[in-house]
């Protein structure tokens, strides 16, 4: 083998390692950004439920201030506590799809270091209809 072709050969294993290098920490950015993402929600949502137990259980006026970026604006009781829950049903569904989203990407993650995805990591569970017909199965 010619010194050439030894160099090309070297040139291209180099290549090879340094894309799969790359796409190793895309993978890591992606799995760390899908946890803070998390973390943002999960916080923000509780900051929603805390103010709606607050609105349910405080005694407050009917109508209270919202803050809204860095304004608050004054609005009545009920319309604010409709916006909240509402915020509240959106929170819930993005934190859904980024959960399920993070799974995906740290099976990926795994697969790239040549290790097994989780077993039993996507398991869902059992819906009310099922949950009827175990019964009826057992008789409980």
């Amino acid at each position: 083998m010619s010194i050439l072709n030894l160099e090309t050969a070297m040139d291209s294993e180099y290549h090879r390692v340094l894309d799969t290098l790359r796409e190793v920490e895309e993978a890591t950015e992606d799995v760390l950004t899908t946890k803070q993402q998390i973390i943002d929600l999960d916080m923000k949502r509780n900051r929603n439920r805390e103010a709606l137990n607050a609105l349910k259980n405080g005694v407050c006026p009917e109508k209270v201030n919202v803050c809204f970026g860095n304004m608050f604006i004054r609005f009545p009781k009920s319309k604010a506590r409709e916006m909240i829950q509402k915020d509240q049903e959106q929170l819930n569904s993005e934190l859904n799809d980024l959960h399920k989203g993070l799974k995906a990407n740290f099976n990926c993650f795994n697969e790239m270091q040549g290790k097994p995805g989780l077993r039993g990591y996507n398991l869902l569970p059992l819906s009310a209809d099922e949950r009827k017909a175990i019964k009826s199965i057992l008789k409980w």
